[in-house]
């Protein structure tokens, strides 16, 4: 412990999570002033009546009350309000590939064959997401220029005749236009998207982020794509040449002779992308090796550009020169089949050649406890991406179902392919209505009678609620519920996923026979057409509650808002990266405070904010000199960082990074955690186990490295220390003096009214021994 000097001061640097945090909510004060940042990333300190600047309450270490600061990055603005940003709801597909990427296993270093597996998932990766795209855009093309321009525009065809007179549907260029005028725009729109990013506004001189130097580090290696630029080139020229090649007839052939010329020049441009997102090879900013090497050169800026406007020419050209037949298109089923196949086609291929990758990165993780692994053992990338492209596709699908039922025009056929989507959706639909309805109520009755009876109560339970056993019965009660749930999120996930894909797999085995969905399935179509159309509508309503009520669709888009954490890599339409800002201020703003001798920082981490706060610790002390380290300290509270991070993110979050950061922090680390938070957990100790009273485990030494730690000690505020775990009784003891007080099971929420919060901040500060 170092004693605090006459000077000492302590700079706590709040970083919240997600779930719609105000500046208020994160410096626990009723009136907050803006003392640096802009209008997406605010640096925050509690006000007075005038909305100035107020001093912090002290907090007490080594004996007495020591100055302290409390400052709050918020960063809310990034992720919600504003129509903008609501849109992003839509591209929630999109995300998926993208983390799916971020999600695949280490490459062991000096495994040539590895090394080559994680070359091709790599690839496969960017071209599934490319066949995502022109899915979706196709999809669209299929409601704009086949249900719309080409059925119920046609001039004999008694549909919208109010909207659009007679006059105007004879004209063959018109009815083109309205076909693939609105994909230009909404491909044009995704593309504006893509090349947002946010600036970082306040600036520091402590270098680059370790990422690339120092790939043992939390987060490392997750920056910028030098070559999203042309990936996202790529991605638009795909999208308008996929559009034009549905009205020129698809891949089967020109629609006429005289558009041959069309035809083919839109069966190029998609090879081009096609051959272009496969071998574009840049995962961590490193120099492209083999063929992307000489992709990178040709697709600078010049090239980039004069493909994207000759495939916007070659849409125009389509909409004007290629007259919509008075009925369905040609080419909409045979495109949207073939697309979907490709992508499943791809997304197996991922799948099977993920399984020995993952084995091969066995070695990184063999030795460690069964509950620090990699989930599915490192395979979780094709669960991911099989979700992104099922939801990518019911999305798309139920668009155009949900507007063939709106029009109220029964001759309106869409692709047959549809009608085994509504019957696998009606299927997903049906077995989880089983769930909801029977399997769930059984087990909840279950749970009622064996609470009645007295159910099994953690250890860990009674000696956090000693003479408190009304509190120690609700705690129990939520921390097994919690527990549950942490355990079996994935899972949920990875059933879903293959449900879904068992489901698309058959269907599509069907269709490609030519087998019709059999009567006695039209009720299950129906509910399919229920399920998707709630799928679409769910979407469109997360993006209107957006753009009226920001703080309302924020706790809807919380998937999402996890999702935009990740830089663009598979896929380049996505939203901007809060990471590649949130992190480097939050150093910068930290390197402020510490350019004055005698302030020690403290960066306070509560949910995703705790990823956040450990990748900036980690610059922070790797950029400094030795003798400042020690001014530097990390609290994490409900994080993620052990249960979800390193088993979903092996490569780039690794748990042998947390160890280097907690050898670098050494007890300047420290972790507040619930049992009955079903969203964190500890973070520095697992194997965890009650013997003879006191609860023991194993977890981070001091010195980085790993074994049985000395038995919990009870915190003089009623916590217990394991390791640099602090878990805190919930419900709390209390109420007590001079702090807020919060009744009942907080679980996820309320960790800074535990008296234990400002224990722990002056312990990170190195100013209380643990």
């Amino acid at each position: 412990m170092l004693l605090p000097g006459p000077d000492t001061r302590v700079v706590e640097l709040r970083v919240p999570g997600i779930a719609g945090a105000t500046p208020e909510s994160v410096t626990g004060a009723v009136a907050t002033a803006t003392v640096a940042g802009d209008k997406l990333g605010r640096i925050v300190r509690p006000a007075d009546r005038m909305r100035r600047p107020a001093p912090a309450p002290s907090l007490h270490a080594g004996g007495r009350p020591v100055p302290r600061v409390i400052e709050g990055y918020v960063w809310a603005a990034m992720t919600s309000g504003g129509l903008a940003k609501a849109s992003w709801a839509l591209l929630f597909p999109f995300s998926l590939a993208n983390v799916a990427h971020w999600m695949l296993p280490p490459i062991p270093d000096g495994k040539r064959v590895a090394h080559g597996l994680g070359m091709a998932l790599r690839a496969l990766l960017r071209l599934a997401a490319l066949l995502l795209t022109m899915l979706l855009v196709g999809q669209l093309t299929v409601v704009t220029a086949d249900l719309i321009a080409a059925q119920c525009l046609a001039p004999d065809a008694a549909c919208l005749t109010s909207l659009v007179p007679r006059s105007v549907r004879e004209i063959p260029t018109a009815r083109g236009l309205i076909g693939l005028l609105p994909v230009l725009l909404i491909v044009f729109a995704m593309h504006r998207l893509s090349t947002v990013d946010w600036t970082v506004t306040i600036k520091h001189e402590l270098g680059d982020a370790p990422g690339r130097r120092m790939p043992t580090l939390p987060g490392g290696g997750v920056e910028a794509d030098p070559d999203t630029p042309a990936l996202r080139a790529l991605h638009v020229t795909a999208a308008l040449s996929v559009a034009s090649l549905l009205v020129l007839g698809g891949p089967l052939g020109p629609v006429t002779a005289g558009v041959g010329v069309l035809w083919v020049a839109a069966l190029v441009l998609l090879a081009i992308a096609g051959v272009g997102v496969f071998f574009l090879d840049d995962p961590t900013g490193a120099q492209a090796r083999g063929p992307g090497r000489w992709l990178r050169a040709a697709l600078s800026t010049v090239p980039r550009r004069v493909l994207m406007i000759a495939s916007g020419l070659l849409l125009i050209a389509t909409a004007t020169l290629v007259e919509p037949p008075a009925g369905k298109l040609v080419g909409a089923d045979p495109t949207a089949e073939l697309l979907g196949a490709l992508l499943a086609l791809v997304v197996v291929v991922v799948a099977v050649v993920l399984a020995p990758a993952a084995l091969m990165a066995r070695s990184e993780w063999a030795k460690q406890p069964r509950e620090l692994r990699p989930w599915a053992g490192g395979w979780m990338a094709a669960p991911m991406l099989a979700l992104a492209g099922l939801l990518g596709g019911g999305f798309g699908a139920g668009l155009a179902i949900t507007l063939s039922e709106s029009l109220g025009y029964d001759e309106l056929v869409l692709p047959l392919g549809y009608r085994w989507i509504t019957l696998l959706w009606g299927l997903f639909a049906a077995l989880s209505l089983v769930v909801l309805a029977v399997v769930l109520p059984l087990w909840l009755l279950s749970r009622s009678i064996a609470e009645k009876r007295g159910s099994y109560t953690p250890p860990e339970v009674a000696l956090l609620h000693k003479d408190r056993p009304e509190d120690a019965k609700r705690a129990a009660r939520k921390w097994r519920q919690a527990s549950w749930q942490r355990q079996n999120y994935h899972r949920l996930l990875i059933a879903a996923a293959g449900l879904l894909t068992a489901g698309a797999t058959f269907g599509g085995f069907f269709r490609a026979l030519n087998i019709p969905v059999p009567g006695w399935a039209s009720g299950l179509s129906g509910l399919g057409v229920v399920a998707l159309a709630g799928l679409a509508g769910g979407f469109l309503y997360v993006v209107y509650q957006a753009s009226r009520h920001p703080d309302q669709a924020r706790r809807l888009g919380i998937l999402s808002d996890l999702a935009s954490f990740w830089p663009r890599e598979a896929h380049p339409t996505v939203p901007p990266c809060y990471k590649l800002k949130v992190v480097p201020e939050i150093v910068a703003r930290a390197a402020e405070h510490l350019a004055e001798p005698n302030t020690r920082v403290v960066l306070v981490g509560h949910s995703q904010g705790s990823l956040m706060a450990a990748v900036a610790a980690a610059w922070l002390v790797d950029s400094l000199p030795e003798h400042d380290r020690e001014r530097v300290g990390l609290v994490t509270a409900g994080s993620q960082l052990q249960w979800a991070y390193p088993r979903a993110f092996p490569a780039v979050v690794p748990h042998s990074s947390l160890a280097t950061l907690a050898g670098m922090l050494g007890p300047r680390w420290r972790s507040l955690c619930r049992g009955t938070d079903a969203l964190g957990g500890p973070v520095t100790t697992w194997s965890r186990q009650v013997y003879d009273g006191r609860l023991l485990g194993v977890g981070f030494r001091p010195d980085g490295s790993e074994g049985p730690l000395s038995p919990a000690v009870a915190g003089p505020t009623g916590s217990l220390v394991l390791g640099n775990d602090h878990w805190l009784p919930d419900p709390m003891g209390g109420p007590f003096p001079a702090l807020r007080w919060a009744p009942g099971v907080l679980g996820h929420n309320e960790y800074q009214p535990d008296p234990e919060w400002d224990r722990a901040v002056a312990i990170a500060a190195g100013l209380e021994t643990p």
